[in-house]
């Protein structure tokens, strides 16, 4: 397992390196604005499946994705309604996560036979400048064992993982607070999965 900080590396270097690993199939865990998340690419199936079994997440569970802006839409969906389209201007980059309608090709690991896929912009972080880099979507399940809780730095994602991970981006202890708020805006009538740093208020206002 390689750690690196960009703070001592360069942040040019530090995305290169992970830009790297992604690309040839490593399992990574990196900061984003509230929290540490595990990112491998999204088409890749052996690293998908891998990343459920280190984690021990449950199969029947999707995985979100994070994408560097809204045109990388277009890999992972094929239509946005009017809601969607609103909320994404409004909140990307940053902590809401809307589930879309999914291209037919997207893994089931992914989607877990929904036919839907989690995605967000991520607001400044490492995270944000990756997903950029990359130009393809990537995974940003928290990076914590399933049911525990989620890191908020770099020691607690190597406890939990130890040698499991193939690279950790440490940037010290990222803020924390409450996670991505979650959306269903794969109809024109939205739901709220999962409340979080975004308010119900906010949201509505939006719209």
């Amino acid at each position: 397992m390689i750690i690196i900080q960009p703070a001592k590396t360069g942040l040019s270097e530090a995305l290169e390196l992970t830009s790297k690993t992604i690309k040839r199939g490593g399992v990574i865990a990196y900061p984003t604005e509230t929290f540490y998340g595990l990112g491998v690419k999204f088409d890749d199936n052996t690293a998908l499946k891998k990343l459920f079994e280190i984690k021990h997440r449950s199969w029947n569970m999707a995985l979100p994705l994070i994408i560097g802006d809204k045109m990388m839409l277009k890999q992972i969906t094929s239509s946005l309604t009017v809601s969607a389209e609103k909320l994404a201007d409004k909140f990307w980059p940053g902590p809401l996560t809307l589930l879309l309608p999914a291209n037919p090709f997207i893994s089931e690991l992914l989607t877990a036979k929904t036919g839907k896929i989690a995605v967000r912009v991520p607001g400044e972080s490492f995270a944000l400048d990756l997903a950029q880099l990359l130009g393809f979507p990537i995974t940003a399940t928290s990076a914590n064992i399933s049911g525990m809780p989620p890191a908020d730095n770099a020691e607690d994602v190597i406890r939990y993982f130890k040698g499991a991970l193939d690279l950790v981006v440490d940037c010290g202890k990222t803020p924390g607070g409450k996670p991505s708020t979650i959306v269903d805006a794969s109809a024109e009538k939205i739901r709220f999965l999962r409340a979080g740093a975004v308010s119900v208020e906010k949201v509505f206002a939006a719209l």
